[in-house]
């Protein structure tokens, strides 16, 4: 079946919407604006990276966090030839508020990072009375305006999103290549990670935007943003 094409803002005449937009469009003028760099041109390295690197096992090493600030956590992994999960966490030591299985492959992922500025949209259709726009279960998933197609988060994380969660629990930001659970890294590869800050904006209750903060943010700017929008 063909991707199908499709605005990830649709409802233009929202106005949680187009505030989370205008926060967006003062992010890419920064990006543009600077030279090359930061997490996400990192993670464009990691088909080069081997779990024998010393730096990703350096980063798996738990330790104090060397950032205080109260910025969310977002961390993408997967197996090479497996999906690409999503977490958000309050604080990398502590469990996620939100995981995922997004319905795109590794693969898929890296080819949508050859643009300068990604964009991850989640849409829910789901007409609940859940208070936090997080909490809703099933999710259209969209990236860079091309729509991948539909997730559900599960209330319970799976071994492979424990296992990475506990590996990365003292790291703040990198990307890396981590040691996959016994007998899947033969099957399906290796297990890469890109962990990163986020500056959380609440547009309402049926909409938040997490936009990456990039280490050399006043050069680079924002590259990753990742919206989460319930359309009633």
């Amino acid at each position: 079946m063909p991707l199908v094409y499709s605005s990830p803002f649709h409802q233009m005449e929202n106005p949680a919407i187009i505030s989370l937009l205008q926060h967006t469009t003062r992010t890419e003028k920064r990006s543009k604006s600077g030279g090359s760099g930061g997490i996400l041109r990192m993670f464009k390295l990691l088909p080069m990276l081997t779990s024998g690197c010393k730096m990703v096992a350096l980063l798996g090493r738990p330790r104090k966090p060397l950032l205080t600030d109260h910025a969310t956590t977002g961390t993408l992994f997967g197996y090479r030839r497996g999906r690409v999960s999503l977490a958000i966490q309050e604080d990398p030591h502590r469990l996620p508020v939100f995981v995922i299985e997004l319905p795109m492959s590794s693969s898929e992922f890296q080819k949508e990072m050859a643009s300068d500025i990604v964009r991850l949209s989640l849409e829910s259709e789901t007409k609940s009375h859940k208070k936090k726009v997080l909490d809703e279960f099933v999710w259209a998933v969209y990236c860079n305006g091309r729509k991948y197609g539909y997730s559900i988060r599960w209330k319970h994380m799976t071994d492979d999103e424990l296992h990475v969660m506990q590996s990365l629990r003292g790291v703040s930001m990198g990307a890396g290549v981590l040691p996959g659970l016994l007998g899947k890294d033969s099957v399906d590869g290796e297990l890469t990670y890109m962990r990163a800050r986020f500056e959380r904006v609440a547009g309402s209750k049926d909409s938040e935007a997490f936009h990456m903060i990039n280490p050399e943010a006043a050069e680079n700017g924002q590259e990753l943003s990742i919206f989460f929008v319930r359309i009633r």
